[in-house]
């Protein structure tokens, strides 16, 4: 594997270059809002004091979040931040190494290569463990069932210079999804879940499909249809004279679409069964449940569509007796309605997590 910088929980792209006081910020950049929250500290054990979400994701909202949270920083400043991402072509595969060959020259690029289709030289990559999500050392690998986590080298290039241009230090950038797959294994550990769950982010583009139970991630893949690829059947279905009309309608929340939604949902579907199926024929387990952790707002009866198409229930996610474990208290007056559940990817990012702090890089 080529030089590169692990890309996880455990680890940052940018270098700590500025001192500061200890409270700060979290964000989890997503592709639909983005989720901004002040606390009293960068690490747990932490009180989140505001939180704010505002609609549209990708770097450019960051700015604008953090000045209607905290009001217009001074000139010069920094503000110094956890931040989670998700570009479009962030790279999460499971897989099994051939313990035979993992001391071979290029094994893992060449894994990375034929399995996956994947770019090594272009990206940043860390190695981890597939049941805890431990770092591995990719110069010995000891675990057979591993995790490549990361991205394009240029697409993290791309999100400092966004962030960095708006006042925002970033103490750590991270992918959102491994934030959201720490948060969701130990979630499912304390509700006891038995059966593993289908964990779904539903982008514009692509879907990414992740099983998880609280053993750690059984499966993670891109599947390449996501909202958009919904349009052109919704604008059929509805007789509308452009996609763009049905685009809009598709993101309103002005029509229920739950008596279509089969139809919708269809590429989808057929996808997703055939990741179920070959995990239930490989492993001998079940999916238990689903959940959508990204998803658009108005969209719950895609959710629901699933849910009924595939044959599981949709799991309710207890986050706060998992806050309480990981030292994540809220101030008065926030989230008085309960934590929403739509937040395990920022609160992700606050996690508590048992840390290997060698960084492993290698060429």
């Amino acid at each position: 594997m080529h030089s590169r910088r692990p890309v996880s929980e455990s680890a940052s792209v940018f270098p700590h270059a500025f001192s500061g006081k200890s409270s700060g910020y979290f964000i989890d950049v997503g592709e639909y809002s983005t989720l901004v929250a002040q606390t009293s500290s960068l690490a747990a054990p932490l009180v989140i004091e505001k939180v704010e979400e505002l609609p549209g994701g990708g770097q450019a909202a960051v700015g604008a979040a953090l000045d209607k949270l905290a009001g217009a920083r001074r000139a010069g400043a920094y503000r110094h931040s956890v931040i989670g991402i998700y570009p479009e072509r962030r790279f999460l595969r499971r897989a099994s190494l051939d313990m035979k060959r993992t001391k071979e020259p290029g094994y893992l690029d060449e894994l990375l290569t034929t399995q996956f289709r994947a770019e090594p030289e272009k990206m940043i990559l860390a190695l981890m463990a597939g049941a805890d999500g431990q770092d591995v050392d990719p110069n010995n690998p000891n675990q057979k069932e591993v995790l490549f986590c990361g991205g394009y080298s240029e697409d993290f290039a791309a999100a400092q210079a966004a962030l960095l241009a708006q006042g925002v230090f970033p103490e750590r950038l991270e992918l959102g999804s491994v934030a959201m797959m720490g948060a969701m294994g130990n979630v499912l550990a304390l509700q006891s879940s038995k059966s593993p769950t289908l964990v779904l982010e539903i982008g514009r583009e692509t879907t990414n499909c992740y099983i998880i139970s609280a053993n750690g991630v059984d499966l993670a893949r891109p599947i390449p249809h996501g909202i958009n690829s919904m349009v052109p059947v919704a604008q059929k279905e509805l007789g509308l004279k452009d996609e763009e009309a049905a685009a809009k309608l598709l993101f309103s929340n002005t029509f229920d679409f739950t008596g279509m939604g089969p139809a919708l949902v269809k590429r989808l579907l057929k996808e997703l069964q055939s990741s179920i199926g070959f995990f239930e024929v490989q492993t001998g387990q079940s999916i238990g449940q689903l959940v959508c952790s990204v998803i658009p707002q108005n969209c719950a009866w895609l959710s629901n569509t699933l849910s009924a198409s595939l044959g599981v229930g949709i799991i309710k996610l207890e986050l706060e007796p998992w806050m309480q474990q990981q030292g994540i208290r809220l101030a008065k007056g926030v989230a008085t309605d309960g934590v929403p559940e739509s937040w395990i990817g920022l609160l992700g990012l606050m996690g508590r997590y048992r840390i290997n702090t060698d960084s492993h890089e290698t060429k």
